[in-house]
């Protein structure tokens, strides 16, 4: 058949990604990757650099996207599928360009771990993110914030005379451009990616890719990669130098033989073919590769402990099988940050495909037989110097304009084009993409004036050119609270601090004083952040209950606030307002998940350990609990400390006692190190 690209729906059981989270995200985030690195880890000199180099002090301009539950529903998605007589690529444009299936037809196999569910879980950078496919990571460490966002799509030409499929963005954490085109020759076994990252900037940008592939794992699946050594980064945030395949007395490359999850960048030594590949008891599964600049290669694995399985069960259907990532990426690690200069793009290409190797020798013990087992196999089903070629052939074609539209993205880049005049061919941001969003910072372009909004909480723009427009606009409370956020992305706290009071001078309401909280609290002052937090819940209490045509946005603002602020006032020693605070919430939100963990903190800092610990016995479950947050566990062990004590003092006995009297139940359990 013919290679071809065409829509279809993908039906699948999914829970509504609902609102964003309204409050301004000025947060650096449950910060999983900051590491101690040993003083005889001997970095090469470019990780080094790289390790420190611009990492996010915050995720704005974006927001936190935490409106999901877990009840799902039957739900129609649409999806794209590349497709010729051998492989059937099927792709979600409107979540993030995942490739959801990549099916091998001659064999029948499903080549990636295929997610049977849409579960969104609090992985990416901005919280919602689901497991399962191919993903594009571009941004930050992490997740991207794009995960369950829309990307354009459409037709284009491909270098073989057929079609391919172009997904392209405005990436708005480091703003820069991207796309990503697939097609498959005809008769090809392999779907060939191209990637490209533009800087159309006057300054040097940092730039983070990782192409992220789950694939089935079982018992004695196999990860393996052309290296001898692998940086292993364990969520004890260290990151250490480790022999492949073997470490601390267990064979690293099964991912069920390890009990916690762990990350293994792999060093692949210069000049050496870029390649990783996951292999079943038979010698069969997905190989992937690319052409040079794709530097890094990794395994991502859950581990056998309970941990590692309870995750696993969260993202999907219990009774499913489990998986791990193999992951490929511009740097040797993610936790990395490439400079790309101003005016200069990143692009490679990047192969998916079927792969089979003799067992024996892929699960044998000599790891450099089983290392050139899967070379030479892979170089007989594609060699090196034809994807050298593959990516010669797309490069001219990286600018093809798009023949036909399938898929509509966000108005961010339509934005940025409408502001600098930018010229990006291939990757068109049209006008007619503009939406409500961006309409008032359109007006700011064009008037010089920022409109009030009420209530206040729009969508943000940080960058340089944005906040110099804030600064020379009239002051208002729109303007002052945005110009606010602005600074505060670029490390100006002060004069942050200082926008923010101007901005409640002007009445702008709960928004900055919630900001100020924060700021309080990254100041170190935790009683002067507690002050903030009540003056905002009171101040948002009040709007709430004037009721008009913005109350439910005022409501949501409300308990976003509630769920920061009851920490805050536990921190400073208000017990008796953050009970107050949780009072004056719905039942139907204090019957959440996340609230009825913060009762139960707050019942225990009442000196009521019955009344928190009756909480977790009645069960319950947080849906964006964030990846790695320990606060389930700690919080287990404080009430069952607090009750063997009987109103005395906690002695290390007592802690010994609690962890061996009441261990932390299954349904808690999402600890990813040693406790």
């Amino acid at each position: 058949m013919a290679t071809s690209v065409r829509r279809t729906t993908l039906t699948l059981p999914a829970a509504p990604l609902g609102p964003d989270n309204p409050l301004p995200a000025l947060r650096g985030g449950h910060d999983l990757h900051r590491i101690d690195v040993p003083e005889d880890a001997g970095l090469p000199a470019d990780m080094a650099r790289q390790l420190g180099y611009q990492p996010l002090r915050s995720i704005l301009p974006t927001r936190m996207r935490d409106g999901y539950g877990r009840d799902r529903r039957s739900t129609d998605l649409d999806a794209l599928v590349v497709e010729n007589d051998r492989l059937r690529a099927t792709v979600l444009p409107g979540l993030g360009g995942r490739v959801h299936s990549l099916h091998h037809k001659p064999t029948g196999r499903e080549l990636l771990y295929r997610n049977p569910v849409l579960q969104p879980a609090a992985f990416a950078l901005n919280g919602a993110w689901f497991s399962g496919g191919i993903e594009w990571n571009i941004g930050a460490t992490g997740h991207t914030t794009l995960s369950c966002a829309p990307l354009h799509a459409a037709r284009v030409p491909a270098p073989d005379g057929g079609e391919m499929l172009r997904l392209w963005e405005w990436e708005r954490l480091r703003d820069l451009p991207f796309q990503v085109d697939l097609w498959l020759p005809d008769g090809s076994d392999f779907l060939y990616v191209g990637v490209r990252i533009r800087n159309p900037h006057h300054h040097t940008a940092p730039v983070y890719w990782w192409s992220n592939i789950a694939v089935p794992e079982a018992e004695g699946s196999r990860v393996l990669a052309p290296a001898e050594e692998a940086w292993h980064f364990g969520y004890e945030r260290t990151l250490r130098r480790v022999p492949v395949p073997e470490y601390d007395g267990a064979d690293r490359t099964y991912p069920l033989r390890s009990e916690f999850p762990a990350d293994y960048f792999y060093d692949l030594p210069d000049g050496a073919r870029r390649w990783i590949t996951s292999l079943d008891t038979e010698g069969h599964g997905l190989v992937q590769t690319s052409t040079d600049t794709l530097r890094g290669r990794k395994l991502f694995l859950w581990g056998a402990g309970r941990a590692g399985r309870r995750w696993q069960r969260w993202l999907t259907e219990p009774g499913t099988g489990g998986y791990a990532e193999i992951q490929a990426g511009l740097a040797r690690t993610q936790l990395e940050h490439l400079p790309l200069d101003a005016g200069a793009e990143f692009s490679w290409l990047e192969a998916y495909g079927p792969l089979a190797a003799d067992p024996a020798t892929v699960h044998g013990t000599d790891w450099a037989a089983a290392r050139g087992e899967v070379a030479d196999r892979l170089e007989a089903a594609l060699p090196r110097a034809d994807v050298d070629a593959a990516y010669a052939a797309w490069l001219p074609y990286a600018d093809r304009e798009p023949k036909e539209s399938l898929a509509t993205g966000s108005g961010w880049g339509a934005l940025e084009v409408a502001r600098a005049g930018l010229d990006l061919p291939g990757t068109p941001f049209a006008a007619a993409t503009l939406g409500p969003e961006q309409e008032p910072w359109l007006t700011l372009l064009r008037t010089g004036t920022l409109p009030a909004e009420d209530p206040l909480p729009g969508a943000a723009l940080t960058a340089p050119a944005w906040r110099d427009l804030l600064e020379s606009a009239p002051s208002g409370p729109a303007t002052d609270y945005h110009l606010g956020l602005a600074q505060w992305q670029a490390g100006d706290r002060a004069q942050a601090v200082r926008s923010w009071e101007r901005a409640l001078a002007h009445g702008a309401g709960a928004l900055p004083l919630y900001c100020l909280a924060v700021a309080e609290s990254a100041a170190g002052e935790p009683a002067r952040a507690a002050d903030r937090y009540a003056e905002a819940g009171a101040a948002v209490a009040r709007a709430a209950a004037a009721g008009g045509p913005h109350a439910r946005v005022r409501h949501a603002v409300r308990t976003a606030l509630a769920r920061e602020a009851v920490p805050a006032l536990l921190a400073a020693g208000r017990t008796e307002a953050a009970d107050a605070l949780l009072a004056g919430l719905p039942r139907a939100e204090l019957d959440r998940g996340c609230f009825r963990l913060l009762t139960a903190r707050v019942r225990l800092a009442q000196g009521r350990p019955a009344a928190a610990r009756e909480i977790f016995d009645a069960g319950f479950e947080i849906a964006d609990l964030r990846e790695g947050d320990e606060t389930l566990g700690d919080t287990w062990y404080a009430i069952a400390e607090r009750l063997l004590a009987d109103g005395g003092p906690v002695t290390d006995t007592i802690r010994t006692r609690a962890r061996t009297e009441h261990p932390l139940p299954e349904r808690y359990e999402y600890r990813m190190r040693p406790a």
